[in-house]
């Protein structure tokens, strides 16, 4: 049977089993910050948003960069012949042109039937369909997917949201899919 040893601790072990118990009790607080950053990166990478700008119109003029509206295009990833009109502000000036400066939370949408719908395999009820930064870190612009199964239309809903709290402007429109034509659901 192995005895414990009963030897007087060094200083240096002493500072050693600190720092061992100092790490015992930042390791719990660390790992949900580090899963929650992970899972952030995880989610802006699944639905990435493929925005063609189509306009734009001056609304304040900078001598760095006027704030503007502008109308960007969707086409719908599991859905072809869906396209989305999405117009937003953009805030101009020296944030702005670096990326860094928050636009406001308001959006606009219209969906249209741009060419003959075809479904590309079987759609979910509720689907995050596009997803957009709107700012460095907080706030992103979402565009989601819902199957009115009873009417046999697609609804699409704009909102932007920030980790901290969401933001209860949004827009919605809806696509009637033909009849003849049933929307495939998982």
């Amino acid at each position: 049977m192995a005895r414990a040893s009963r030897r007087p601790m060094a200083a240096g072990s002493a500072a050693s089993l600190a720092a061992v118990r100092a790490g015992a009790l930042v390791r719990p607080l660390v790992r949900p910050l580090v899963g929650a950053f992970v899972g952030a990166l995880a989610f802006a990478t699944i639905a990435p948003a493929h925005a063609e700008e189509i306009g734009s119109v001056n609304t304040h003029f900078r001598v760095t960069g006027s704030d503007r509206v502008v109308i960007e295009a969707y086409d719908d990833p599991e859905v072809d012949g869906i396209t989305c009109y999405v117009s937003r502000a953009r805030t101009g000036g020296i944030k702005g042109s670096l990326g860094m400066a928050e636009d406001p939370a308001e959006a606009s949408i219209a969906c249209r039937q741009v060419g003959k719908i075809a479904f590309k395999g079987p759609l979910r009820q509720q689907d995050n369909v596009f997803s957009e930064r709107m700012s460095i870190l907080f706030k992103t612009l979402h565009v989601v997917r819902v199957v009115d199964r009873k009417r046999n239309t697609l609804v699409y809903l704009t909102y932007s949201d920030r980790i901290v709290s969401g933001s209860p402007k949004n827009s919605v429109t809806a696509v009637p899919v033909e009849a003849g034509t049933p929307i495939p659901l998982r």
